[in-house]
C-alpha cells in the first residue's frame, strides 16, 4: 500500500557528502533526490524530518524540504506546525531530575568527562556540534557501545545509553587516535527515547497507525524506526558497515536500497508511492 507519511534520517540518508541534497555518495551531481522529493509532494504523502541534529537545525532543514514535522535529538523533541508545537521524550531520566535537561544532569554528575577519560585517543566531544544539544551529549570515535553501556551501569548510571548514529569522515581537527575505521557519532542519551518511540507518538498524535509510515535510515539508530512503521528502508551505505547486515537481516520489515545516500533515499520515497 502507498505511505501516508515517511520519516527520514537525514545525514548519510537523504542528504550525502557535507550535507549536500544534490551529490552521490561519489560526489557526483544529481537530481534524483530532488526528483523524488518533488513527486513525495506531490503525491501529498507528509514528510517528516528525523534527525540526531538540535530542533533549531531539523526545524530549519524542514523549512527547507517543506517537511511537516521535524524529529530532533534522536527522538528526544517532537514538533509540527513550523516548530510551533512541540513534546518532549525524557525516558528514563530520573523522577527527582524532572525538569531538568538530560545534559544539565549529565554535567552535573561529570559522567561524559568521565566516560570520555577512560576511553583516551577513542572518544571525544563531536565539538563544535555538541554545544546546543540539551537532551544528548553529542560525541565522536571509535568504542563499543554495549561495552559503555556495561561501564554506565556499573557507574550507577544505567539510566543512559550510547547509541551510534553512523560514520562521519575523519578531519584533521578531531584527537582522535589515527585508525583505519572511520569514526562514529555517539549520543550519550536517556534510554527510552528512540526515533522509533517519536514516530509512535507522532502517528498517535495523528490519527495514524504503523501501516501507514515508511521510514528510511542509515544506522544502528534508524532501526528503532522499525517497530513504529510498516518498511523501514536503510541506504546501501549504512548497509555496508560491518555488523548490519546481520542488524538489518533481523529486523523482520527492513530492506536495503540499490544506492548509498541521496540515490538510495530516492530509490524508496519512489518504492513508498
Amino acid at each position: 500500500m502507498p505511505a501516508r507519511i515517511l520519516y527520514t534520517d537525514l545525514d548519510g540518508t537523504m542528504v550525502g557528502p557535507r550535507g549536500s541534497f544534490w551529490h552521490t555518495a561519489g560526489r557526483e551531481l544529481t537530481a534524483a533526490p530532488a526528483t523524488a522529493l518533488l513527486e513525495l509532494h506531490r503525491a501529498g504523502v507528509a514528510l517528516v524530518l528525523v534527525s540526531g541534529r538540535t530542533f533549531e537545525q531539523v526545524v530549519e532543514a524542514a523549512r527547507i524540504f517543506a517537511a511537516d514535522g521535524a524529529i530532533a535529538e534522536l527522538g528526544a523533541t517532537i514538533s509540527w506546525d513550523a516548530g510551533r508545537g512541540t513534546h518532549q521524550l525524557t525516558g528514563a531520566l530520573p523522577a527527582e531530575h524532572a525538569g531538568r535537561t538530560a545534559m544539565q544532569v549529565m554535567a552535573e554528575l561529570g559522567v561524559v568527562e568521565q566516560l570520555i577519560a577512560e576511553h583516551p585517543g577513542r572518544l571525544e566531544w563531536h565539538a563544535p556540534w555538541h554545544a546546543t544539544h540539551s537532551a544528548d551529549a553529542l560525541l565522536r570515535g571509535r568504542v563499543d557501545p554495549v561495552e559503555v553501556d556495561a561501564w554506565l551501569a556499573e557507574k550507577g548510571a544505567g539510566w543512559l545509553t550510547l547509541k551510534d548514529n553512523g560514520a562521519i569522515p575523519a578531519a584533521s581537527r578531531f584527537g582522535l587516535d589515527e585508525d583505519p575505521l572511520p569514526p562514529r557519532v555517539y549520543h550519550l542519551m536517556p534510554r527510552g527515547i528512540s526515533k522509533g518511540a517519536a514516530i509512535a507518538w507522532d502517528l498517535e498524535r495523528r490519527g495514524l497507525s504503523p501501516t501507514d509510515a515508511v521510514a528510511i535510515g542509515d544506522s544502528v539508530s534508524d532501526l528503532d524506526m522499525a517497530p513504529a512503521v510498516g518498511r523501514l528502508w536503510i541506504t546501501a551505505n549504512g548497509a555496508s558497515v560491518d555488523g548490519m547486515a546481520g542488524l538489518i537481516d533481523a529486523v523482520p520489515n527492513a530492506a536495503v536500497t540499490e544506492g548509498a545516500m541521496g540515490e538510495g533515499w530516492a530509490r524508496a520515497v519512489l518504492a513508498s508511492l
